[in-house]
């Protein structure tokens, strides 16, 4: 796992949980985003986050708002 300083490396995203959500696959994410499949599973997994960029356009690729596919800081503990 990723760490940043002595914080552990969390999930931050929730790609995964709309891709499935809206009963997508990570394959098509990848060929909507022009990304290889390894690139989307990174994300999806949390091992590696998207660009602020990227974010956005897997959000109007998703038909999502960006918030929709972020884990609120505030709630993890």
């Amino acid at each position: 796992m990723v760490t940043f300083g002595k914080q552990k490396n969390k999930d931050m995203n929730r790609i995964k949980d709309v891709l499935v959500q809206k009963g997508l696959k990570q394959i098509w994410l990848s060929k909507e985003l022009g990304k290889s499949y390894n690139m989307v599973i990174s994300y999806t997994t949390n091992r590696r986050q998207p660009s602020v960029e990227i974010l956005y356009r897997i959000a109007d690729i998703l038909d999502v708002s960006v918030k929709d596919l972020l884990i609120d800081n505030k709630k993890q503990a």
